[in-house]
């Protein structure tokens, strides 16, 4: 019996209060230690503060390397040459895995690069002067990487076209669905008491920033004051503006509960990589409106109403319609039955023919 494939992972995403991409990573890794005659797992975290709380957050027999690294150095250093190779700092492994768009240099190691969503190529001023090179960094680990990893179809023809990459060079790995999603109730009384939310809401869920349409999705809501509140839940500060609330970065367990609590899921992106807040609202029989681009619509499955990104008057139209349809067993039947389609099981086995190929 051939011996498992050594992998390491990079852990930096788990770090932190976690967004989509954390998620992702945190969820492979969990299937992946799982699977210990296929694969042995190893983290890194690329970070100077906090890298000794890597191995606080890895599942159980897989072995953290956290390193006290500028990882802007290490971009900065790559970016001009292959040095230093991933194994100087932490020994000898197969296969590295970039989970967050970024792939080190290796010397003998196969390497495997995810790659979530290339909205930034067409927002560069959306970026941090800290990343304003990150494009480059992300084409040149692209064609440095045996396999690239894409969330959707979607994004593999965007890194096939847009980086000249080979469509034989990139796997479509899709995201799951915790099967905790399945199960999810609306809030408590003491949760809405504790958040100030109402009975009915509507809710965005994610990172704030202009991708994500929230300036398009605040002046819809205005529009119509028959709407109920909106909710926004995520990275940045909690408060209220009139009849919009901030809740703020939430817990898994009290997210699940908000979107299980909500009359309707409003994703406005204009450019998505997946879109897992969909395939999650779903899950909870909540309906969804989102905007019509390619990765959402693939993602949905026909199980959300699409609308034209920044078109605020079909939004506010869809929004209300959304809120004023009745519910039937048929269309939540439908709903769960896609979103259970979407496991991490599933994703975790279509990285490790990644990693198989990239070697």
């Amino acid at each position: 019996m051939a011996r498992p494939i050594r992998v390491l992972l990079d852990g930096t995403p788990l770090l932190g209060h976690r967004t989509g991409i954390g998620r992702y990573t945190a969820a492979l890794a969990e299937e992946l230690a799982s699977m210990p005659d296929e694969v042995q797992v190893r983290a890194v975290a690329f970070t100077l503060r906090g890298w000794r709380a890597l191995r606080t957050v890895l599942p159980h027999d897989v072995i953290a390397r956290g390193l006290p690294v500028s990882a802007r150095a290490l971009r900065q250093m790559w970016l001009r040459f292959p040095f230093p190779p991933v194994e100087f700092l932490t020994g000898f492994t197969d296969v590295m895995h970039g989970t967050n768009f970024v792939l080190p240099p290796t010397i003998r190691a196969g390497g495997v690069v995810t790659i979530h969503d290339l909205a930034f190529l067409d927002a560069l001023g959306d970026l941090p002067p800290s990343d304003r090179r990150l494009p480059e960094l992300v084409k040149l680990s692209a064609q440095r990487a045996g396999v690239v990893c894409t969330p959707t179809r979607a994004v593999a023809s965007v890194v096939e076209e847009r980086f000249s990459i080979p469509a034989d060079k990139i796997k479509v790995t899709p995201l799951g669905v915790d099967p905790a999603w399945f199960a999810a109730l609306p809030p408590s009384d003491a949760l809405r008491a504790r958040l100030g939310l109402s009975k009915q809401y509507l809710l965005f869920v994610g990172a704030g920033g202009p991708r994500k349409g929230l300036k398009y999705l605040i002046e819809a809501h205005a529009a119509d004051p028959s709407l109920p509140p909106l909710v926004i839940t995520g990275p940045g500060p909690s408060g209220v503006d009139g009849r919009v609330l901030r809740t703020g970065y939430l817990s898994d367990v009290h997210l699940r509960s908000v979107v299980a609590g909500a009359s309707v899921l409003v994703l406005p992106s204009r450019d998505e990589g997946f879109g897992l807040p969909v395939l999650e609202a779903l899950a909870c029989n909540v309906p969804v409106v989102c905007s019509d681009v390619p990765a959402l619509r693939e993602v949905a499955g026909g199980h959300a109403t699409h609308v034209p990104v920044g078109d605020v008057e079909a939004l506010k139209v869809a929004l209300a319609d959304a809120v004023a349809a009745p519910a039937t067993t048929v269309s939540q039947a439908a709903r769960r039955a896609h979103a259970a389609e979407f496991t991490w099981r599933r994703c975790a086995e279509a990285t490790v023919e990644a990693y198989r190929r990239s070697r």
